[in-house]
């Protein structure tokens, strides 16, 4: 059996998550890596799209969470989104990552980011 990986990375998506109230309020732009893992060989074998992970429908599955929803912890928004994929499409294991860009702390920071990992 081959483990097939499809990764969406870096999606970009504007949305009302956060600890505070202002975030929530005001909103902001996060970022989202989904790596999935699967069993492909059949829609390798046969050259089918309707045996593979469709990554638009998991693009439209994170936008949903991200624009339609508020969390107030990124790690709950990540392992919303990883359990979602897992029980609608056929993986075996599905990383997320959920990365907050402006993050308000008094001092320099990048970005903040949360990793989950869920398997079957």
């Amino acid at each position: 059996m081959a483990q097939y990986r499809i990764s969406l990375e870096n999606i970009r998506l504007y949305g009302y998550h956060g600890a505070s109230e202002n975030e929530r309020e005001l909103g902001q732009r996060f970022e989202i890596d989904v790596e999935i893992e699967a069993d492909l060989s059949e829609a390798v074998a046969l050259d089918s799209m309707s045996k593979t992970v469709n990554y638009e429908k998991v693009y439209r599955l994170v936008e949903k969470e991200v624009v339609g929803k508020k969390y107030h912890l990124l790690e709950s928004m990540a392992d919303r989104i990883a359990r979602d994929v897992l029980d609608q499409f056929e993986a075996t294991e599905v990383l997320v990552r959920v990365r907050k860009p402006s993050v308000p702390i008094a001092g320099s920071i990048d970005h903040v980011e949360v990793e989950v990992v869920h398997s079957r």
